[in-house]
Order: structure tokens, then C-alpha cells, then sequence
């Protein structure tokens, strides 16, 4: 178990330096550059330009500042905002609970949703009630999340008047159940279409698992039907579900991202796309940063969990 641990945690940190340095070429190297801002306002002379360029360092060749930002990241001293002079840390912890608020509720409503819609799809096969689920995964899967948002928005809070259109809070108010009321909408948009995957996933789980053998033997000993289901074919159906816990993490981000700009969520996505069109780069490299060590560890999670599931994973 320690060797396979060993080898999946070299092969993350490698990931990561190469994720880093692919993420800062590209926004460095990419138009306008992070000094754009600066040269846009009317009062600043080219001698006021080089100063400001100095001082942040990005007068040197880039290999010079990728190194030192290395440097400094791994420290834990991860820049200043160029917005703000603000830590880029507490930048990012600032909008961290209202991101991982909305990622845990819909990650719940879809793991719950999803895993009863596919394993009552896989019981009555070929039902009407599959044939709806299927065509309805497959129609949340097209769809963009942001075309779903701006229903809810139009039907729930124009329409009907039930849920605020955006926002985490009332301004003055902020209770547990004032929050909650302003979570309902994003957490069903954003959960939408990680409930289709989930439904989908585990009808084929729940599928493959009902052929086996072992299935129609526990029926031929004369089992009812339900314990044959809770007791043998849906726990063995959940272990592949386990690498798709692991791995959906990007695609929650992705929706959240899209999700709190439409509903105006003050989260982790919302700030990374302030930050993208201010061209304060220090954030975008800590959100990209962050975000990817946070999907690696969701996947060395989830291998762990199904290395313990699954002796034949560490052997090999």
C-alpha cells in the first residue's frame, strides 16, 4: 500500500510543476500582459510604467519569474493582488466558503438524485420511467449550465417570486435561513447535470453487477428480492462510483465557475473571472493553483479508496 501511495503522490507533484508552469506561460504570454491595466489610465507616464514594472518584477525574462514565484509559493507566500495590493491567499479564502457551500449541497443533491434514479433505472430496464431518465440525462448533459441558470432565474424569481435571482445573502441579513434561500437555486442548476452523470453511471454499475453470477444465485437460494438488491448488488454496483467521486471535481468547479457568475455567487468562480478581466494574475495562478491540487487530491482520493476496496489496484 505505502509503494503505491509513494508512486501516485510522485506522480501528482509532477503534474502540478507541469500544470504551473504551463498556467503561468500562458497568462504571462498572453495579450495585454499584466500590465495592461496600469498603462490604460491617461496619468501614467512610461517612466511610471517601468517603476511599476520593477517593483512587481515583471521586468525580467520569465523563466526568472516563474522561478521566483516558485520560490515564493512554496513558502506559502503566494503574491499580492495586483487589484488590491491584498494577499492573494486571503483573496482566495475569502470567497472559499461560498464555493465549497455550493459545491457540498449540490454535490449531495446529485449523488442522492442520481444514484436513485439509476439504480430504479436499472431494476425496471427498459420502463417508461428509464426511458425518461435516459432521455432527460442525456438533455442535461446537452444543455449549458448557464441556459439552465437563466431559466430558474426567469421562472423562480421573475415568474414566481420564490428564490432571489442572485446574491449569497440580503444585504443587512445573513441568517442560516436567509443564506439557504439564496443556495436553492444555484445548488439545483449546478447539481443538475452531475445528477445525469450520476444516474448514468450508476444504472451501468447497477446493470452489470444484476448479470453476474453470484446475483442469481443468492435468488436461486430464495432471497427476497430486496436483500438480494441492498445486500449484493448495490454495494458491489458503488465501488466503481468511488474513482467518479474522485474525479468530479473539475466538472463541479467548471459549473461553479459558470454557476456564480449567473446567479452573481461570491465564490471561487466568480472571483477567478473578475480576476481573468482585471489581468490580475497573481489570483488567476492561486485559483489555478489551488484547483489543481485540490482535483489531485480528490484523484489520489479516490485510487486510495479503491486501493483499499480493491487489493488486485496496489499489486499492480
Amino acid at each position: 500500500m505505502i509503494p503505491f501511495l509513494l508512486r501516485r503522490l510522485w506522480q501528482s507533484l509532477v503534474l502540478l510543476a507541469i500544470v504551473s508552469m504551463i498556467g503561468f506561460a500562458i497568462l504571462y504570454l498572453a495579450p495585454g500582459g499584466p500590465m495592461s491595466q496600469f498603462a490604460q489610465s491617461a496619468q501614467m507616464s512610461q517612466e511610471d510604467l517601468d517603476r511599476i514594472a520593477r517593483q512587481l518584477g515583471l521586468d525580467r525574462p520569465l523563466p526568472v519569474q516563474y522561478w521566483d514565484w516558485l520560490l515564493r509559493m512554496l513558502s506559502g507566500d503566494w503574491g499580492r493582488s495586483f487589484r488590491d495590493n491584498s494577499p492573494v491567499w486571503s483573496v482566495i479564502g475569502s470567497h472559499l466558503r461560498a464555493t465549497f457551500e455550493l459545491m457540498a449541497v449540490s454535490t449531495l443533491i446529485a449523488i442522492a438524485l442520481g444514484c436513485w434514479i439509476g439504480i430504479l433505472g436499472a431494476i425496471r430496464r427498459y420502463s417508461i420511467f428509464d426511458m425518461v431518465a435516459t432521455v432527460g440525462a442525456m438533455v442535461a448533459l446537452s444543455i449549458p449550465t448557464f441556459w439552465f441558470g437563466l431559466i430558474a432565474i426567469y421562472l423562480f424569481s421573475v415568474q414566481l417570486g420564490w428564490l432571489p435571482a442572485g446574491n449569497r445573502q440580503t444585504i443587512g441579513d445573513g441568517s442560516f435561513l436567509d443564506v439557504a434561500h439564496h443556495l436553492i437555486a444555484p445548488a439545483l442548476v449546478l447539481a443538475l447535470v452531475e445528477t445525469a452523470i450520476w444516474a448514468r453511471f450508476m444504472r451501468s454499475a447497477m446493470l452489470d453487477v444484476i448479470g453476474q453470477d453470484y446475483i442469481r444465485t443468492a435468488r436461486a437460494k430464495g432471497l427476497p428480492e430486496q436483500a438480494v438488491l441492498r445486500g449484493h448488488a448495490m454495494r458491489n454496483a458503488l465501488l466503481p462510483l468511488i474513482t467518479l467521486a474522485g474525479l468530479q471535481f473539475p466538472t463541479l468547479l467548471g459549473g461553479a465557475l459558470v454557476t456564480e457568475t449567473v446567479f452573481t455567487w461570491p465564490g471561487m468562480g466568480r472571483l477567478f473571472l473578475d480576476s481573468v478581466e482585471y489581468r490580475d494574475y497573481p489570483v488567476v495562478m492561486g485559483i489555478l493553483m489551488f484547483s489543481a491540487v485540490m482535483v489531485l487530491l480528490g484523484s489520489l482520493l479516490a485510487d486510495m479508496l479503491y486501493a483499499v476496496a480493491d487489493p488486485r489496484i496496489r499489486m499492480g
